[in-house]
């Protein structure tokens, strides 16, 4: 009989939790507010670092024989736990902090589990049905933070580097422009000019009001201007504007969307072996089918050289926007705590490089 099993989605607004099986799949569905700094702002890190413990403790019953696999949104070592950094969930990098042992401590009756939260995302997106034969699937989030990873399905691993970390896009430098000049914004990890600072949700509120400071009547003429006055949220009069086709909304579309394009065009280059490129997260799938035509417009004008003249499909076919559901979190950790994919002081790597076995 397999062991009860526990799967928790760690988010920077949300924490989600089920029970899994592999006969039933999640039931028992928990969400609760993360206790991250949105929760908790005048908290302080090792304050906020107790209430994740705590959190991730109480949501795993005492049961014999308890397994609990976490998918958690932050930069962390996959060989042994520590996690680096999560702008979300406790502000700019202070120093790691070994999650996993704090759990292991914690609750040491748990099998734990921890992977970060793409890592298991992406693990749920490459298992599907029609995927089989995928070389290499990489999934890249754009949400509150955005990262991506990359599984290669032929030897069922995620390398990493010798800190134990793949696909930190998110904090790699980046340039955008709006109304016709450069824009400079700071990312959420303290750093400027990163591809998080324009592209998260986070950075597209704050381009929003770089757009309305820099063309103030094209704003007030425009259905974002008139969503946003509505009371309604940012993202929901974005999402309309852009269904209507209003010009302003789509010039904001292409400066956020400009960043994270440079990073997929740079990846196809450096790696024709990448057979599938999903794009998940709150900002590309609540946006759909107009994000993935605004990253194909970039590198439609700006492709890869010869490749795109002799193929203009090539790019194209390759990308992908998830639908919701379709790269589940809590699906990947329950991936991770079944298959293999422990992460522990014993994970295989060399001095250099590792890979997380899946």
């Amino acid at each position: 009989m397999n062991p009860p099993t526990v799967v928790i989605d760690v988010g920077g607004t949300h924490l989600r939790w089920a029970r899994w099986s592999p006969e039933g799949g999640l039931s028992e569905r928990t969400v609760r507010p993360s206790p991250g700094r949105m929760r908790y702002p005048r908290a302080s890190v090792a304050e906020l670092r107790r209430l994740m413990v705590a959190a991730l403790s109480d949501a795993v019953p005492a049961e014999p024989g308890v397994v609990a696999g976490i998918s958690f949104g932050a930069a962390l070592d996959h060989r042994s736990g520590v996690v680096y950094a999560s702008a979300p969930l406790w502000g700019p990098a202070g120093a790691p902090f070994d999650l996993l042992g704090a759990l292991r401590g914690a609750r040491p009756d748990v099998k734990w589990h921890l992977v970060n939260d793409v890592t298991a995302a992406l693990l749920h997106f490459a298992s599907a049905p029609g995927r089989e034969d995928r070389r290499k699937v990489l999934l890249a989030t754009v949400s509150s933070g955005i990262a991506c990873r990359v599984l290669d399905r032929r030897t069922h691993t995620v390398p990493v580097d010798g800190c134990g970390l793949q696909g930190e896009i998110g904090h790699l430098p980046a340039t955008t422009a709006l109304v016709g000049r450069p824009v400079e914004l700071t990312c959420d990890c303290g750093v400027p000019g990163h591809v998080a600072a324009y592209s998260s949700g986070p950075g597209i509120s704050r381009m929003a009001q770089v757009l309305r400071r820099r063309a103030p009547l094209r704003w007030l003429d425009s259905a974002l201007h008139t969503g946003t006055e509505s009371g309604g949220s940012f993202e929901s009069a974005f999402r309309t504007a852009l269904d209507s086709g209003d010009p302003l909304a789509e010039e904001l579309l292409a400066a956020v969307t400009s960043p994270v394009a440079d990073v997929l065009r740079t990846v196809l280059c450096l790696d024709p072996e990448i057979d599938e490129i999903g794009l998940t997260g709150g900002v590309a799938v609540g946006l759909g089918a107009h994000y993935r035509r605004a990253v194909l417009a970039h590198l439609d004008r700006q492709g890869l050289y010869l490749t795109s003249d002799r193929n203009p499909q090539w790019v194209a076919d390759r990308l992908t926007v998830c639908a919701s559901g379709e790269a589940d979190g809590l699906l990947g950790a329950a991936i991770a705590a079944t298959a293999g994919a422990v992460v522990d002081t014993t994970a295989p790597h060399s001095h250099e490089t590792g890979e997380m076995y899946v």
